[in-house]
């Protein structure tokens, strides 16, 4: 059956925004007294929602801190979604060239999800996508296939229709669970042994493109 839905991952696969992110977490734990964070320890907390990136970042499991941290995170990222955000290099053209083709497209993010909504429409790039499922969409977000599940149900099409594309361990673990095609992101957030069970691994968003319209390349290795 021929592949004809590619289901993204949004920050580190799409979307460089590591800046902003770091950011966020700075004026929130400026709010809090603490030092700010280099760019390098803030990627490693990435990955696994909002409230964990807080938790992380402020270093304490107190409720209430972390309440505060979100709601200072939250209100800061929204106000500058995309100050130094930016497409990774041949996403636009990546993009137009599956649409161009057929595929149909969904992001899948661990990113809550009007943050999700509001990053894609500032960088240009919200009309490819049927679907923005971010962390708080459903009950469980990456590395549970829920998600992915619920999206190709919405979509109308099964684990041998969709490819997961994603920078990190979070979206391979979920695409395998799926029992879908993943394709790892080697340019992104996540190391090289993140994707170390990825059934295709891309260097460049080009790469993305030749995959998947290449679908024959995808049946080389799926688990």
């Amino acid at each position: 059956m021929t592949v004809n839905t590619a289901l993204f991952d949004l920050d580190g696969t799409l979307v460089d925004s590591l800046d902003d992110l770091t950011e966020a977490v700075n004026h929130m734990l400026a709010a809090f007294g603490k030092a700010p964070l280099p760019p390098a320890s803030v990627r490693r907390l990435v990955g696994k929602g909002t409230a964990n990136l807080v938790q992380r970042a402020l270093g304490t499991e107190a409720h209430a801190d972390i309440a505060q941290g979100l709601g200072l995170f939250l209100e800061f990222n929204t106000a500058h979604i995309a100050d130094r955000s930016r497409l990774f290099p041949g996403v636009p053209e990546t993009l137009e060239a599956l649409a161009g083709s057929g595929i149909r497209m969904a992001i899948i993010s661990n990113k809550q999800e009007a943050l999700s909504r509001l990053i894609l429409e500032t960088l240009g790039i919200g009309r490819f996508f049927e679907a923005v499922c971010g962390g708080d969409t459903f009950p469980e977000m990456k590395p549970s296939p829920l998600p992915l599940l619920r999206v190709m149900e919405n979509l109308g099409v099964n684990q041998k229709q969709a490819v997961m594309v994603g920078d990190s361990i979070n979206d391979i673990q979920a695409g395998r669970a799926a029992g879908i095609t993943t394709i790892g992101c080697a340019w992104g957030y996540g190391g090289p042994e993140e994707l170390l069970g990825a059934g295709r691994v891309a260097n460049t968003c080009a790469d993305v493109a030749e995959i998947l319209l290449g679908c024959g390349c995808l049946s080389e290795k799926i688990f």
